[in-house]
C-alpha cells in the first residue's frame, strides 16, 4: 500500500513495502555484504563511495561478528569520511538535521531539539554528539544492534509526530537522490519552520516536473528564518494584495525544450489569473504562490 496517494510524485513509494533490513543470527558473508552496503547508502545520505573511502577495517569486524551493526553505524558517523561529506562543509544547522536524517531516520521535531545538540557539541565535542542519537532510547527501539537504520518517518506511528512526515520531505529529496547533490545543499533545511514552530510546506523531489529541481529561497538555503518582501497580515485573495509567483520550466518560443529557466513574479491579486494564463502558455510550472 502506498504511503499516500501522492506516493509515486513524492518519492516515498520506494519505502511503502521496505522491510527493515537486519543482520540475523547465522549470517551468511552475501549477507553482511548486504548490510554493510545498506548502512553506507542510509548514513551517508545515498552519496557516493569510492573503494578507497570504505571503512575495511570496520567492515572486517563486522564481517567476523566482533561488531554489531549499531556499532558500525558509529564508526561511520565518525569516521572522517562522515565528516568530509557531512560536517566539515556544511551550516551547523545542516549538520544536526542530517544527523537526524541519517542517524534516527527522521527529520527534527523543534528547535529545542537543535539546540540540545549545539550545546551538546559545544560542550563535550562531535563524538558525544554522535553518541547521543546512537545510545537513545529512541535508536534502540527502532534499530537495535542489528538493524540497519532507515527512514521511518514517512508512516503514522505510535510516538511520531506528524509534523516530522513533511519536515522529513524538506531533507528528503527522492529515492535517488543525494544528501551531498541538492541543490542548496549546505544550508539548514528547516530552520525557519522549527524557529516558527510551522509545519514545513510540501514540495515534490527533483525530476518530479520535467526535471525541475525545487529551489529553496536564499534566506532558507542559508539557515535563516525566511522574511517576506512586503510584510502585511492581508487574507489571501484581498484586493489590492501583493502574490510572489515562483515558477519553473518557463521556455520561450524558438528555445528547445532543454533550455528552461526558473523565474518569479510579483503580481496584484486581480492580475493572478492573468499570469497564470501567461504561465501556462509559456510551458511554465508553477512552484508556489506567496503573500509578497
Amino acid at each position: 500500500m502506498a504511503i499516500t496517494t501522492a506516493a509515486s510524485r513524492l518519492g516515498t513509494s520506494a519505502f511503502a513495502e521496505m522491510e527493515p533490513l537486519e543482520l540475523r543470527p547465522n549470517w551468511s558473508p552475501d549477507d553482511a555484504k548486504a548490510v554493510i552496503n545498506a548502512v553506507y547508502r542510509h548514513v551517508l545520505g545515498n552519496d557516493y563511495l569510492m573503494k578507497s573511502e570504505r571503512l575495511t577495517s570496520a567492515e572486517s569486524l563486522l564481517a567476523n561478528g566482533s561488531l554489531s551493526v549499531k556499532e558500525f553505524v558509529r564508526a561511520v558517523a565518525k569516521s572522517e569520511l562522515y565528516k568530509n561529506k557531512f560536517f566539515y562543509p556544511n551550516f551547523q544547522s545542516r549538520v544536526i538535521e542530517l544527523n537526524f536524517k541519517h542517524l534516527l531516520g527522521r527529520a527534527p521535531y523543534s528547535e529545542a531539539e537543535i539546540i540540545e545538540h549545539l550545546d551538546r557539541y559545544e560542550n563535550e565535542g562531535y563524538d558525544a554528539d554522535i553518541d547521543s542519537y546512537i545510545d537513545s532510547d529512541e535508536y534502540n527501539q527502532y534499530f537495535g544492534e542489528n538493524i540497519v537504520p532507515y527512514i521511518h518517518s514517512f508512516e503514522v506511528q505510535t510516538g511520531h509526530r506528524t509534523v516530522g512526515f513533511t519536515r522529513m520531505l524538506g531533507l528528503y529529496r527522492g529515492y535517488a537522490n543525494s544528501d551531498r547533490a541538492q541543490l542548496n545543499s549546505k544550508g539548514g533545511r528547516l530552520a525557519g519552520e522549527l524557529a516558527r514552530n510551522s509545519v514545513s510546506s510540501v514540495v515534490a523531489p527533483s525530476n518530479s516536473s520535467n526535471g525541475w529541481a525545487y529551489v529553496a529561497s536564499r534566506s532558507r538555503a542559508s539557515g535563516g528564518t525566511p522574511s517576506r518582501a512586503l510584510g502585511g497580515v492581508t487574507p489571501f485573495g484581498t484586493p489590492g494584495r501583493l502574490y510572489r509567483i515562483e515558477v519553473a520550466g518557463m521556455s520561450k518560443q524558438g528555445y528547445p525544450r532543454v533550455r528552461r529557466a526558473s523565474k518569479a513574479w510579483i503580481v496584484p491579486y486581480e492580475e493572478l489569473n492573468n499570469t497564470l494564463q501567461i504561465i501556462n502558455r509559456q510551458g511554465g510550472k508553477v512552484a508556489s504562490i506567496t503573500p509578497a
